[in-house]
């Protein structure tokens, strides 16, 4: 009987823990209206908390990433997922606003940068030839998280309520990433796959990845993706109901769009595989600014689920793309550094789109302004994408 090779493993073990770990980081969606009504906040000051969620797990992907080029990802992975329940757990029972901005803002922010950039790190040391595919479904285990952790939070949420919801996320991040964690691995040195023929290995330093023009038009390219999607996927909610959808029906659309952005990484991977990552690439940039500006005339629940099902799977396509564009240009041993560093500038953008959100609505009563600018930013991505080149002689890969 042949052997099951490992790297497959390991992508079904970084997805399950991206699928957790994510999952209840995009939860506050779920949660705001009823912490909102609960403890008298507005939804500008818990957008604050998502602002800082992902300011912190940029700041933790940097991290965690670069202990991962010295340790691997399994002891980082166990780290994160002891850390991440104890945010939630202590974000369950918090009385104020500053204590829910420091646990879970800081703290599960920061647990959750130990698992996508890193873990996606750890997978691309196991491919070559299919490279693509694999870094996809990790990516796909963001969907998953979306798909499976926001009905459940919102289900929770309705039989107890927000407190209890929370506290058995935290529970359930103990009892599934810290086992699964275990299964991962650093390949053998008979396990590597042979580089791409006419591959050179040319390694960068710390430094060269952070002073090269690539790096920053990748970097960029990420926050601005990022910043155009991430105020409409964590206002969904909100948005639809404002609409007159009902609560539950909504958090169902915001689990379409996350089953659709599995899709959407899957199907972005395999096309990055077989046409490259740059077209690729400003493809899903563009379907993905055209959707957010579609949210304008969404009235009822059928158009909300036909955007959900296009906007999750353009911003969920577009996703793998950047570490296969770091990995190649700046090969495996900075991987976690670099990625880390990329996706560290690209929550920036998440966090910010995520305030936006919250302040606009407070400022103005609606989402108006949200979408266009979110729209015009994506925009912005798509030309930005249009900067990337094929790396100098003496990287280790074409890029694209």
């Amino acid at each position: 009987m042949r052997r099951v090779f490992y790297g497959w493993i390991v992508v079904a073990a970084s997805a399950a823990i991206v699928c957790i770990g994510m999952g209840c980081l995009f939860a506050l969606g779920v949660f705001l209206v009823p912490i909102e009504r609960a403890m008298g906040w507005s939804r500008g000051a818990i957008s604050t908390v998502a602002l800082l969620n992902w300011i912190a797990m940029g700041l933790g992907s940097f991290f965690w990433g670069a202990l991962s080029d010295r340790i691997g990802g399994r002891g980082v992975a166990v780290g994160g997922g002891v850390l991440l329940g104890l945010g939630l757990v202590l974000a369950s029972q918090a009385q104020a606003l500053w204590q829910f901005y420091v646990t879970f803002g800081f703290l599960v922010g920061f647990a959750v940068g130990a698992f996508y950039a890193p873990l996606t790190s750890t997978t691309t040391k196991w491919f070559t030839a299919r490279r693509g595919l694999a870094v996809a479904l990790v990516a796909a285990g963001i969907g998953f998280g979306i798909l499976l952790i926001a009905p459940l939070a919102r289900a929770l949420t309705s039989a107890w309520d927000w407190r209890v919801a929370m506290l058995v996320l935290g529970d359930l991040a103990w009892l599934v990433i810290v086992p699964v964690a275990l299964l991962l691995r650093e390949p053998a040195s008979e396990d590597r796959p042979a580089p791409a023929p006419g591959a050179t290995r040319r390694e960068y330093t710390t430094r060269e990845v952070l002073a090269a023009p690539q790096f920053w038009a990748i970097a960029l390219t990420h926050f601005a993706c990022c910043a155009a999607h991430s105020g409409p996927i964590f206002h969904m909610v909100t948005h639809a109901t404002d609409q007159g959808v009902a609560v539950m029906a909504a958090a169902t659309v915001f689990g379409i769009s996350g089953l659709a952005s599995i899709a959407g990484r899957v199907g972005g991977g395999l096309l990055a595989d077989r046409f490259g990552a740059k077209p690729t690439l400003i493809t899903g940039l563009a379907i993905q600014a055209a959707m957010i500006f579609g949210y304008l005339f969404a009235r009822d629940l059928g158009a909300f689920v036909g955007l959900a099902l296009v906007f999750g799977a353009a911003y969920g396509g577009v996703m793998p793309l950047y570490a296969l564009v770091t990995r190649e240009y700046f090969g495996e041993k900075v991987m976690g550094t670099a990625y880390g560093a990329v996706f560290l500038i690209s929550t920036l953008g998440m966090g910010v789109g995520s305030f936006a959100g919250g302040a606009i609505y407070d400022r103005l009563g609606a989402y108006t302004w949200l979408f266009l600018g979110s729209a015009a930013i994506g925009v912005m991505a798509v030309v930005l994408a249009f900067t990337f080149r094929r790396p100098r002689v003496g990287a280790l890969q074409p890029a694209f």
